[in-house]
């Protein structure tokens, strides 16, 4: 599993702990059988506890709550996952840089040679 699912499930389960597998699957645009999986890693990993409450009152049925190193593991990642997107972000900035002076140049030239 990539940092970036590994964020995007982490974060997902930190503000909804009873979301649905489904729901899970359904909000990433993965398969349902890549979220269990998933899941299943990251409770092996010790970083979420999922809990069985059907029987309780509030039928909230499954729940996936972050143990104290799967929140450490959410601030690593999400370090991680910022650092790559700020290295995406700086080099697309230099590539619209580099066009907009090209496209500058091909206005220049387009216009000398109406004259």
């Amino acid at each position: 599993m990539n940092d970036e699912l590994r964020y995007q499930l982490l974060k997902k389960l930190e503000h909804n702990p009873g979301m649905t597998q489904r729901k899970l699957a359904e909000e990433m645009g993965i398969s349902l059988g890549k979220v269990n999986y998933c899941l299943q890693a990251l409770v092996e990993k010790g970083w979420i506890k999922a809990g069985n409450f059907r029987r309780s009152t509030n039928k909230l049925g499954y729940a996936y709550l972050l143990t104290p190193t799967g929140l450490e593991e959410k601030a690593r990642v999400t370090l991680s996952f910022l650092k790559r997107k700020q290295r995406e972000y700086d080099t697309l900035k230099e590539q619209l840089k580099t066009l907009r002076e090209e496209a500058a140049q091909l206005g220049a030239c387009t216009s000398r040679e109406a004259d």
